[in-house]
């Protein structure tokens, strides 16, 4: 399922979220036009969970917060920032931007330690904000249940585009990272998708919102 946009109007200009997919499509663009250098800067910027766990420093914290704007390519930043830019604006609405950028960014941090607890000897570069993006679909769940999402579904060689309820599309998404998640346990050094990052990002979400936004109105709908 590919979604494209969901029916839940804003009420204010979500400036945060405008900021964090320029700030993605910025660094991808810088990573772009450096050329040979590029596999460099990634093992300088990226998170290698090995180091991380092999002593905290600095260093190895700052990866943490640049890895999460440097994407492996532009199929993978096209998708991370289709789904922040469909599911993030509601959440920033809702939160107000302050909070809702500290989320993101605490919501990134327990992707990333979700991801070196269970790979603390990988040496293999992560990077890609799919891990706080998990934590907006996670308190997106949260925050708007009732919400549709305008997606594609594949039907044989075609797609079709209907409406379908946002928890689940979301929650479909969760239980196929969950599954994958659990085939990559004991699966060795390999690279790929974080599973886990997702997982923990997604799960950090759900309780950050409860926490965030104990409290509020019900969901505004559109129809279509």
């Amino acid at each position: 399922m590919i979604p494209i946009r969901d029916q839940i109007p804003t009420r204010h200009v979500p400036i945060i979220n405008y900021l964090l997919i320029a700030a993605n499509v910025f660094v991808f663009i810088m990573m772009w036009l450096a050329g040979p250098n590029q596999e460099a800067l990634v093992y300088q910027f990226a998170l290698i969970p090995a180091n991380f766990t092999a002593g905290v420093n600095a260093a190895s914290i700052g990866d943490i917060f640049t890895s999460m704007f440097m994407h492996a390519g532009l199929l993978h930043l096209g998708g991370n920032m289709l789904y922040l830019w469909i599911f993030g604006d509601n959440v920033e609405d809702l939160m107000g931007p302050i909070k809702y950028l500290i989320f993101y960014l605490v919501g990134g941090v327990v992707a990333s330690l979700t991801h070196i607890l269970t790979n603390p000897g990988s040496q293999i570069p992560t990077v890609g904000a799919s891990g706080a993006i998990a934590a907006v679909l996670g308190a997106y769940l949260v925050l708007f249940p009732q919400s549709r999402v305008l997606t594609f579904i594949p039907i044989g060689f075609f797609m079709r585009l209907t409406l379908v309820p946002a928890s689940l599309v979301l929650i479909l998404w969760f239980v196929l990272q969950l599954f994958n998640g659990v085939l990559t346990l004991g699966a060795g050094d390999v690279g790929g998708t974080a599973f886990w990052a997702h997982i923990g990002g997604f799960v950090a979400g759900v309780l950050l919102a409860l926490i965030i936004t104990p409290r509020r109105q019900p969901d505004p709908v559109v129809r279509w």
